[in-house]
Order: structure tokens, then sequence, then C-alpha cells
């Protein structure tokens, strides 16, 4: 993996982490993976491992196929996740035009909608 695409990673997982409103202690308790590992993570500074990014999908409820295509610099995988997140929730996810209050709102009425069968 290039530089670019560690650093990218790093930053959709930071992005992901500010979403689900987790500070980086937070998340490395949830992912048990220690904190200033986390960090360089974030940072592009560190290739994870296929264990930390399993570790780090079930701790942010997303996808470990997701997390997986992110850290390798390929789009996600399509379909629902196993977790039930669709193709939507990823595609607000990972839109970096977004900030990260626009993806929670939009997450939220995505959502709303949903789970009044309105999605269907």
């Amino acid at each position: 993996m290039d530089q670019t695409a560690v650093e990218a990673f790093g930053n959709y997982l930071r992005s992901q982490r500010k979403l689900a409103q987790l500070t980086l202690r937070e998340l490395s308790d949830l992912a048990e993976v220690s904190n200033p590992y986390l960090s360089q993570l974030e940072r592009g500074l560190h290739q994870p491992s296929v264990r930390v990014i399993k570790s780090l999908a079930r701790a942010l409820n997303l996808s470990a196929e997701t997390l997986l295509a992110q850290a390798a610099g390929i789009d996600a995988v399509n379909g629902t996740s196993p977790e039930g997140a669709s193709d939507t929730e990823a595609a607000i996810r990972s839109d970096a035009r977004l900030s990260h209050e626009q993806k929670a709102a939009l997450l939220e009425v995505y959502r709303s909608m949903r789970g009044n069968g309105l999605g269907s």
C-alpha cells in the first residue's frame, strides 16, 4: 500500500470515529487497540493488519468489508453488510464532500425513513 492510500485510510478512520462520536481512547478501548497505535493509524503512519481492521469495523459498527476496502484503497463492496448497513449508508459515510455533521444528519434521516418502512 502506498503512503497516499495509508493516509487516506487514516483520514477515513478519523472521519468514522468522529461520526460515531467517539474519542480516540474510547475507540481504542472498544477495538482493543492501543491508543498510541490508533493515533498513528489515523495519522497515516501505519498500515493496519486485517485483525485490527476487523476489530475497528466491529467497534465502529461498519462492515469489515467496507473498512478493508478503504484500507486497500478500493471501492467498498456492494450490497448490505452483515451488520445491516446499506450501500446508501456506506456512500454517505465515505463522501468526502460532506462534513461530519452533515453525514450524521443524513444517516439519521435515512435510518428513520428505513425504520418507518418508507425506504422500501
